[in-house]
């Protein structure tokens, strides 16, 4: 009995360590491939926000890490013509229906928004999922916009006496980007001078 179970212990040792060795060998082979991806991911969201036009270089590049608030640490991608920064992109947090949204917020030297994306959210999907460009046009209307237009206390959805339409079925995913965004801004307007210095 006491050999059997040491055979197949042994058995078993064997094929985790096999399987253990061709987990880490595939991770190795394919971490670099990864990587190039989610820079790829990366580059083509940070095109959405920050228009191409503005600037000649790229913004993965040329990114700088600050600190918010909270001591958490957010990474800046600036986008730069001639020498001088002429946008930034950084990710926001917001807080939906479905738990925590990913988004990403692109501004101009001026404060005014380039663009904003929903990189990430668990939404419900025909309500809270029109954040998302491909079901409607519904985050685009916050472009051109900035602190002061629409003036800081119309920053909320209707329902809250702000400006911006919410869901019909879902008012606390707008609620939660809109409030997302104005921190952004916000965040910008306090940190406007690091983020376009020029290093």
């Amino acid at each position: 009995m006491n050999g059997r179970t040491l055979y197949h212990a042994l058995v078993l040792g064997a094929f985790c360590l096999g399987f253990g060795t061709l987990l880490a060998t595939t991770d190795l082979l394919t971490a670099d491939e990864i990587k190039l991806r989610q820079v790829e991911d990366l580059q083509a969201s940070l095109g959405q926000v920050i228009p191409a036009s503005i600037h000649d270089n790229n913004p993965v590049n040329d990114a700088i890490v600050m600190k918010n608030e909270e001591g958490k640490e957010i990474t800046i991608y600036r986008a730069t013509r001639g020498g001088r920064v002429t946008g930034v992109a950084y990710e926001l947090l917001g807080s939906g229906y479905g738990g925590e949204i990913r988004l990403l917020l692109g501004v101009d030297g001026d404060g005014k928004i380039l663009g904003v994306r929903a990189t990430e959210h668990r939404e419900t999907p025909g309500l809270g999922d029109k954040i998302d460009v491909a079901k409607t046009d519904w985050i685009l209307r916050f472009t051109g916009l900035s602190l002061g237009a629409p003036p800081a206390d119309k920053w909320k959805v209707k329902k809250d006496g702000g400006q911006f339409d919410q869901f019909s079925g879902a008012t606390i995913t707008p609620r939660g980007v809109v409030s997302a965004i104005r921190s952004g801004l916000e965040f910008f307007a306090a940190h406007k001078t690091q983020m376009l210095e020029v290093h």
